[in-house]
């Protein structure tokens, strides 16, 4: 098994899914089957975010049938972790992350190696790539941060005191509560503190947003810890859309059930719009595909 680094771009030419497939060609094959049952991270260029956004587990390589030469790495369902932080593809020593793509000054070079769709990555430079990423992001529309749970990311070195002992590929990835915490920063942060169906923006006494994250496709069911399945609600709205008595539509309208929700109830806490309240970053909008998800396999269906 092997670490590496796979450039997908919202918008590619290939027939990318991302958080779901990664196609790509034969010259990568090798490296590609060495992540199996390991990690990898996502990079996007200047057509997405500019920098290292998600770590994912590959599970399988298949071939494609359709195109010669030309193959699927299929991830692990619900393992994608979207980082806290884009990371660029420099330290802020001003060192490229990846040692191959270092120039004589050390920053990374633009050309060769650079653009290759699939490197390598050795344990130390996948560590720090993750350590960064998974920085806590901080202000009132994220959580406070806890430093009794473990999470202590804020010193990018301190990983590296015995890094052969701890293995963040067998603790911090794995470790549901680290998700859950970072989950609901990424979610409350992109939606700025503010319920996606009552669009009300609600602060306890110290400015700290009182919203919840809620995934859309549930961690149960394979969810990953991405913006896009999630959604920043109010504790009795973030109830209600997990027992299926409201959900989203294709157009982002809201859809109450209304034979379980009584109509002053909906009244009282549906925003008078009758749609969700969005992220203003487009990247973080809701994915389509899990609120679908949500709609045939948990709306309406509580007894």
């Amino acid at each position: 098994m092997a670490n590496a680094v796979f450039i997908q771009n919202p918008h590619s030419i290939y027939k990318d899914e991302p958080g779901v497939a990664y196609h790509f060609p034969k010259r990568y094959l090798r490296m590609v089957e060495e992540t199996i049952g390991d990690w990898v991270i996502v990079y996007e260029g200047r057509k997405g975010a500019f920098g290292y956004t998600s770590v994912l587990k590959v599970e399988s390589v298949v071939p494609d049938n359709t195109q010669q030469d030309h193959y699927y790495a299929y991830f692990e369902r619900g393992k994608e972790w979207q980082f806290e932080q884009v990371v660029p593809r420099n330290t802020p020593f001003g060192k490229a992350y990846e040692e191959s793509l270092r120039g004589a000054d050390g920053a990374a070079m633009s050309g060769g190696v650079s653009v290759a769709a699939v490197r390598r990555l050795s344990f130390t430079e996948f560590s720090a790539i993750v350590t960064a990423g998974l920085k806590p992001l901080e202000g009132p529309e994220a959580l406070p941060r806890d430093v009794t749970d473990g999470y202590a990311f804020a010193e990018t070195a301190a990983l590296f005191v015995g890094a052969e002992a701890l293995d963040i590929r067998d603790t911090v990835l794995v470790s549901r509560a680290k998700r859950d915490a970072s989950f609901a920063r990424l979610v409350k942060a992109a939606y700025q503190g503010r319920c996606a169906i009552s669009g009300l923006d609600l602060r306890n006494g110290g400015g700290r947003a009182e919203v919840q994250a809620a995934h859309i496709r549930p961690v149960a069911e394979k969810g990953p810890d991405v913006v896009k399945n999630g959604l920043a609600l109010s504790g009795t709205l973030h109830w209600m859309f997990d027992r299926g008595l409201i959900s989203v539509g294709e157009n982002h309208e809201i859809l109450v059930s209304d034979n379980k929700v009584p109509s002053e109830v909906r009244q009282r806490l549906i925003s008078p719009s009758g749609k969700l309240h969005l992220p203003d970053d487009p990247r973080h909008h809701p994915h389509p595909a899990y609120l679908k998800y949500h709609r045939e396999n948990i709306y309406g269906m509580t007894a």
